[in-house]
């Protein structure tokens, strides 16, 4: 059976004892001599290139020899390009980086205050790039430079030296601060007094860390000079609270398309909601491409070596200046069960102090300011960690007490297109639940007023509403003025600033900061201050307050809705 011609699906002999055994008659029926000689001289490349045989296998298989070769530049095209694969990709992304950085200089050059936020976000994607490489470096270095401070006696040392520097520091500015406004001091005393309330309900005194405690209103006392008394970090914010602005308006265009310009621009329901479901959209996103999860564990990283709290709790509480109460505990949830009472405590607390980033959105088109709504929720963050550890301590040996934290997972979605849709699709159940609330809360209100009016009408009493003599308004404008003015607010604004607090506890934010954009509205509006012996607005400065104090979930709503969500994350 020598001349028998191999079956197609025939293996092949290993490489460089390839066979091309044809039988004389078909070779002379198929192929002319010229042919034959020329196939020879094909087959013995294919001997002496082991990138050709497996295309050479499957045209036997299926074509014959003779296709194979007329394909034969192509096929070598496709092997020279998947050889060369990583260095085309290499000259491709040189090029778009020469195309961008031309475009930028343009930018820059053509009007820099015009390209100030491309300038910026180029600065931080730069940064993001070069910090592995400064990391792989520079870190070795930087860990044989700090041996030294190993010593635990030099390290006690430092600590002193610290802390001392901070306590004459804080001396100082007071001092200085306060020479021409000693009415700010009474901020300052607010402070000590929560922090001793605190400590006295504390569930373990002895186990206080007060590391954690003095770093986290530190950190919360440097950012909001920065923020606040600086003319940068002032600026700066504002600038950020802009952009965020003009980049929630473009809300408007896919609201007009869906439901007409008449209805957004004079019915509230399609000038907030549709933001929240845009911000969730973009929020998906950034998820997805692993931006949100670098941020936070940045931040993580950061309080947590400053702090010494763990690893799961610390990015849970960086978490949810992104992420809502609910979705935070989600980036712990395998840890979930093996965590302390003490680390449950403070993810809980860091929820409860904090904003997700949807909502932010949702706020700001109230008509709230966005730099004070950013900068609260940042600075809510080390506070809320400081704070959880001073009323609950930790008194259990944690498992997660490494310095290399936790590592957060992608997004599932297999492209931007399917985490855009993911993301809107969850906010809808968001916008809703804010729709019902603020449906259902201001009914309850109405109702409640009409039912304290009848009543009060019954005996001669005009005028008793919830706002103005109820269980609920004892407790806002006699029981919480004292705090409220505690915390910088002037003896007049306190009554209306203590109902916006006791309105937030009570019912939820989103009421509280509804009625106290109406204040703001009627300030800008020319509204006289006083009008029949009632206050109508509050001042620039009692607004700036409260806008911070309200910034959060702390309501009597959220605490259940948090122990649902991690006592199903937890099972789950």
């Amino acid at each position: 059976m020598a001349g028998k011609p191999p079956c197609p699906t025939q293996a092949v002999p290993p490489p460089l004892q390839l066979s091309f055994s044809f039988s004389p008659s078909l070779r002379s029926q198929r192929e002319s001599i010229p042919q034959v000689e020329e196939n020879r001289r094909w087959r013995k490349q294919v001997e002496e290139s082991p990138l050709l045989r497996p295309q050479w296998r499957l045209a036997q298989r299926t074509r014959g020899w003779s296709s194979w070769r007329s394909q034969w530049p192509f096929t070598k095209a496709r092997s020279f390009c998947k050889t060369h694969t990583s260095l085309f990709k290499k000259i491709l992304l040189g090029l778009l980086c020469f195309a961008y950085a031309a475009y930028f200089l343009a930018a820059c050059i053509l009007n820099f205050q015009r390209a100030l936020a491309l300038f910026v976000i180029t600065c931080l994607v730069i940064f993001a790039l070069v910090l592995p490489f400064l990391k792989n470096l520079l870190g070795k270095k930087l860990t044989r430079g700090l041996k030294p401070f190993e010593n635990s006696r030099l390290k006690l040392w430092m600590k002193w030296v610290f802390a001392g520097a901070s306590l004459v520091g804080l001396i100082l500015w007071l001092a200085l601060d306060t020479a021409q406004r000693p009415e700010q001091l009474i901020s300052f005393a607010g402070i000590c007094m929560f922090i001793l309330i605190l400590f006295a309900c504390s569930k373990h005194h002895s186990a206080v860390s007060w590391r954690a405690v003095f770093w986290g209103l530190g950190l919360q006392f440097v950012f909001g000079i920065l923020v606040i008394r600086t003319d940068l970090g002032y600026n700066a914010f504002k600038w950020l609270g802009e952009q965020v602005q003009i980049f929630l308006n473009y809300t408007v265009a896919g609201s007009s398309f869906v439901f007409g310009d008449m209805l957004v621009k004079d019915v509230f329901a399609f000038q907030a909601l549709p933001i929240i479901i845009f911000f969730g959209c973009v929020m998906s996103i950034l998820y997805y491409l692993g931006l949100v999860q670098w941020v936070v564990q940045k931040v993580a990283w950061f309080l947590q070596i400053t702090m010494g709290t763990t690893a799961t709790e610390t990015l849970a509480v960086a978490g949810n200046i992104f992420v809502g109460m609910t979705e935070a505990p989600l980036l712990i949830r395998p840890y979930l069960a093996d965590m302390t009472l003490s680390e449950i405590h403070a993810v809980m607390t860091g929820g409860f102090a904090t904003i997700s980033g949807t909502v932010l959105g949702a706020f700001i088109s109230f008509g709230v300011d966005a730099s004070s709504l950013i900068s609260a929720s940042v600075m809510a963050a080390p506070c809320a960690l400081a704070l959880s550890k001073l009323a609950y301590p930790e008194v259990e040996e944690s498992k997660f007490k490494s310095e290399e934290g936790v590592k957060l997972p992608r997004g599932k979605e297999r492209n931007v297109l399917e985490a855009a849709s993911n993301g809107a699709t969850d906010a809808i159940g968001l916008a809703a639940n804010v729709a019902a609330n603020l449906v259902a809360f201001l009914a309850v209100l109405a109702f409640i007023n009409a039912a304290l009016s009848w009543l009060g009408e019954l005996v001669d009493i005009q005028g008793l509403t919830f706002q103005a003599l109820s269980f609920t308004q004892v407790i806002c404008s006699y029981i919480l003025r004292p705090m409220v003015f505690m915390m910088g607010v002037e003896w007049t604004d306190c009554p209306m600033v203590a109902e916006l607090v006791g309105i937030k506890f009570f019912t939820n934010e989103f009421v509280a900061y509804q009625q106290l954009s109406q204040y703001k509205n009627k300030r800008l509006s020319g509204v006289e201050e006083w009008i029949e012996g009632e206050k109508q607005w509050i001042s620039v400065r009692a607004e700036i307050i409260t806008t911070f104090s309200l910034c959060g979930f702390a309501n009597l709503s959220s605490i259940g809705i948090t122990l649902g969500g991690l006592s199903w994350s937890a099972v789950v």
